[in-house]
């Protein structure tokens, strides 16, 4: 009933245009542990009115059959500020016709009145003990796209067999319920709540456990960046700098408020490098700024910059980042528990293509560390369980510049990170440290970490399919690579097939997944590096890492051998010429 997305469809029709009719109703989105990811736009394998009336549908049934006090606890929802004026869609009117679904079967809904980060959903299901949480937001994909990630009533993002479960029943409840497109009458329920003000205030209130040096905040001199790169952050990161004692940031006017648009940058990914930064380096020269810290357009993620002496600006990647959080969180827990027999019960968390730093850090220091499948919903599904057996999880990150530093959030959030990293920046500050040279005693006392990580575009799901299908046929069936151009292979883990070379009976001990592919490499000189696609864009990525043990400093000498792998993994393994993919480009 979206008068747009109709006419756009009527009109096709009337052109007898059926290749883009295949295109927009060939197939239906994929409902995945992410939720959905797709364009907005019409037609079933878009985002829009009819599809999420159909997705939420299908998950209020789904909750129904879960919980039997759904009707009572109810569910949040919170929406980024994405727009797309050619279709009438947006993040608040798919959060308003998903609220009028679960309202029209007498379910309260917690739904956002503005704009919110997404770990603000996460939170709220933990904080009111809800049932569910669902946020609208595309992240820091292209502006067109648009999303529909859900959390389960454990504060973390669903994992399987949800995923099944919730994607069946949106199958059988596609009719649109009487009243289901009609979202007004959400307003005069008594069942819609907002949970804004109450989140805003203790939120705040619980990241404050996390800080620690609110004299040094209150009286440092350092200064600074922050950009929300056309997304929801501003407000919420300056509301935590508040909370930590510290001096607001300079926020890049050009980018603070929300814009659908993203019309400073060709994507709005701080990930992608310095493209993304150009104005907030501008203004941190102006303002004489050392720090630049950026957050993603719904600031789970965020990426930090530091000055260096020589003027040049070093984007952290979010390895170093997460070698830094780990190292400054157990330090400040380590100052505060003087009870050494506390260290059993305390865990770090990584993903597996993450760098393996915690690791180092943890055998060195005594508290445990666990790595996870890809992803923070493994991540926050296992943080929860250890919660829930009497453990401490202070820290998981990955290296797509996500951290969850605080366990009232059970996923990533770029929100409390930024206060937290403003914070471990301003102490190093006390003692004449910058983030770069505490990077540097991080690697000298528990050994070089070198990572490095890009990707490959790929539109073709049967290129994708033929090459891991050739890495595993490499000399013959079944066989995989015994070498990389001149590095010898001493290892493979296989994640789809759920083979594993070092375990005695060859099985891998990471859950596997058939949907998606994903192979790590192991060789003689310690190099790690893992190949694997991605789950909500067109990408083949890769991961490698060399790891050092403490002492052996000859930096240059890693990052020459890490490089050499790594064009031997591109020119063996991808061999992008012969496969026709698209290089990644600053």
């Amino acid at each position: 009933q979206n008068p747009k997305t109709s006419t756009i469809v009527k009109q096709l029709v009337a052109e007898g245009n059926a290749g883009e009719l295949q295109k927009y109703f060939g197939s239906r989105m994929e409902f995945g542990t992410a939720g959905l990811r797709a364009a907005m736009g019409a037609g079933i394998s878009h985002m829009n009115d009819l599809t999420i009336i159909q997705t939420t549908q299908g998950f209020c049934r789904y909750l129904e059959k879960n919980f039997s006090d759904l009707k009572k606890r109810g569910v949040v929802i919170g929406f980024d500020a994405r727009a797309h004026l050619s279709s009438g869609g947006s993040s608040k009117r798919f959060a308003r016709l998903a609220a009028n679904t679960f309202i029209s079967q007498g379910v309260p809904v917690y739904l956002f009145s503005d704009i919110t980060p997404t770990p603000f959903v996460p939170y709220t299901v933990t904080h009111l003990k809800l049932c569910a949480g669902i946020m609208v937001t595309a992240s820091h994909n292209p502006k067109q796209d648009n999303g529909y990630k859900v959390y389960w009533e454990n504060g973390a993002q669903i994992i399987s067999p949800h995923d099944k479960g919730i994607s069946q029943a949106i199958e059988e409840n596609q009719e649109p319920w009487p009243q289901a497109w009609d979202d007004k009458l959400i307003d005069s329920s008594l069942l819609l709540h907002d949970p804004y003000a109450t989140v805003n205030k203790e939120y705040f209130k619980d990241i404050q456990k996390q800080c620690f040096h609110r004299n040094i905040n209150k009286e440092t001199n350092l200064k600074f960046v922050h950009t929300s790169v056309h997304g929801v952050g501003h407000k919420f990161v300056q509301l935590a700098f508040k909370a930590f004692d510290l001096s607001p940031p300079f926020a890049v006017p050009e980018q603070k408020d929300p814009d659908p648009e993203f019309p400073t940058v060709k994507y709005p990914n701080p990930e992608e490098g310095k493209g993304v930064l150009t104005l907030s380096f501008a203004l941190a020269e102006k303002d004489g700024a050392k720090i630049i810290l950026a957050n993603d357009p719904d600031a789970d993620r965020l990426a930090v910059a530091e000055k260096q002496e020589s003027g040049e600006w070093k984007v952290f990647s979010g390895n170093e980042l997460g070698a830094l959080l780990g190292w400054w969180i157990f330090t400040c827990w380590k100052n505060h528990n003087r009870d050494t027999c506390a260290i059993k019960d305390v865990y770090m968390l990584s993903s597996t293509v993450s760098s393996k730093i915690l690791r180092a850090i943890a055998l060195k220091e005594g508290f445990h560390f666990e790595e996870t499948l890809t992803g923070f919903k493994w991540m926050g599904n296992r943080a929860k369980q250890l919660m829930d057996q009497g453990k401490a999880v202070l820290f998981a990150f990955e290296e797509a510049i996500g951290y969850m530093c605080c366990p009232a959030v059970l996923d990533k959030d770029g929100v409390s990170a930024a206060a937290i990293t403003a914070e471990m920046a301003s102490f190093l500050a006390t003692r004449n440290l910058s983030l770069s040279q505490q990077l540097k005693a991080v690697y000298h006392e528990y050994g070089f970490h070198i990572t490095k990580a890009s990707y490959f575009i790929c539109h073709d799901p049967k290129v994708i399919q033929q090459l891991f299908d050739n890495l595993r046929n490499f000399d013959g069936k079944n066989t995989y690579p015994k070498s990389c151009g001149r590095f010898k292979v001493s290892g493979i883990r296989d994640l789809t097939t759920g083979y594993d070379s070092s375990q005695p009976d060859r099985k891998a001990v990471l859950p596997t997944s058939k949907s998606s592919q994903m192979i790590t490499f192991t060789f003689a000189n310690g190099g790690v590096a893992t190949m694997r696609t991605s789950g909500t864009e067109p990408k083949i990525k890769y991961y490698s890492e060399l790891c050092a043990p403490p002492g052996n400093s000859d930096v240059e000498q890693l990052k020459k051998e890490l490089d050499e792998l790594v064009n031997a993994l591109e020119k063996h393994f991808f061999q992008p010429e012969k496969n026709n993919l698209q290089r990644k480009t600053e």
